[in-house]
């Protein structure tokens, strides 16, 4: 009997320096990213040349690469091992090795006929989960029958690994913290298009909210990049506003990353925390939840709900 494939979406990332700008390349060649029109590859290549440099910095700063590849690889073997011989699982990356194309070609030479794909964006969004999804279904229509698994934003099991992974750094920290619960942003004009992602973060947020019953607490988006308005508030922005209104101390929750990469290593653990020191805030981070155990169960359940 044939077994089932599971593909793990993700962004990817740089694998070295070297690597960091034909990434930055390959994420603004997707129009779903950044749409220039007849002018996409061109604007893609100046963009890349232009902030390569800048990139690489802070990639040095966090041991010269990112560690997505790995922790989503470990992710797959992981959730193998957890569903067992009739599933192989494997890592997709849209904008660095392994790509879903990889994925797709492993999955053909293996002869498998079934695939569950389930992307590892937990809230919905165009720029990214869409883009991935239809780049898999460009592949794979015809040739598989398969499952998506695009959205599970309030999945009550990933929502209590994320009051588990809270509850343990109350415990190091203290339970007065401010909880800042930071989720990667995206450009206004995305969102006035009508896109979900943002109502799924507040969605992932009221949900862990109200089974721990928190009192402070606050959404607040990370990343923005280039001349664009982006959703509101920065964390930047909230992290000066607790330091003005006399909070000590925050603990934020990168609440739309499930692995670390350099969206906490770099800006939440390097910039925001020196920036917060400056302001007299202590700013602490609830862990990302990587191989844990536990949200690997949580991959486990998505995938077998599913079928």
């Amino acid at each position: 009997m044939s077994k089932v494939g599971v593909l793990l979406l993700n962004m990817g990332g740089p694998d070295s320096l070297e690597a960091v700008k034909p990434f930055l390349y390959n994420l603004f060649s997707d129009p779903y990213i950044a749409s220039f029109g007849i002018m996409q590859k061109p604007m893609a290549w100046l963009i890349s040349f232009l902030r390569a440099d800048k990139v690489k910095k802070a990639y040095e700063r966090i041991g010269g690469k990112s560690p997505l590849k790995e922790i989503t690889i470990d992710q797959a073997v992981c959730l193998e091992n957890a569903l067992g011989s009739g599933f192989k699982v494997l890592a997709g990356m849209s904008y660095w090795y392994p790509f879903i194309e990889d994925g797709v070609d492993e999955f053909k030479n293996s002869h498998i006929k079934k695939v569950v794909v389930l992307s590892l964006y937990p809230q919905f969004c165009t720029a990214t989960t869409l883009s991935a999804v239809e780049r898999f279904k460009k592949l794979a229509n015809g040739i598989f029958e398969f499952k998506i698994i695009d959205s599970w934003c309030d999945y009550s099991l990933f929502i209590d690994v994320w009051i588990q992974q809270i509850e343990k750094s109350f415990e190091k920290y203290g339970s007065d913290a401010f909880v800042l619960f930071s989720a990667h942003g995206i450009p206004y004009s995305l969102y006035k298009k009508g896109d979900p992602y943002i109502s799924e973060v507040e969605r992932t947020v009221r949900a862990i909210v109200s089974k721990m019953r928190l009192k402070q607490w606050k959404i607040c988006y990370q990343s923005r990049t280039g001349p664009v308005q982006w959703v509101k508030p920065s964390t930047e922005e909230t992290i000066e506003a607790l330091a003005k209104n006399g909070i000590k101390k925050t603990l934020v929750v990168p609440v739309s990353f499930v692995s670390d990469h350099i969206e906490t290593l770099y800006e939440i653990d390097i910039v925001y925390k020196e920036k917060a020191n400056i302001l007299g805030l202590d700013l602490y981070r609830v862990p990302s939840l990587n191989t844990l155990p536990e949200f690997i169960e949580v991959l486990k359940n998505l995938v077998l709900d599913s079928l």
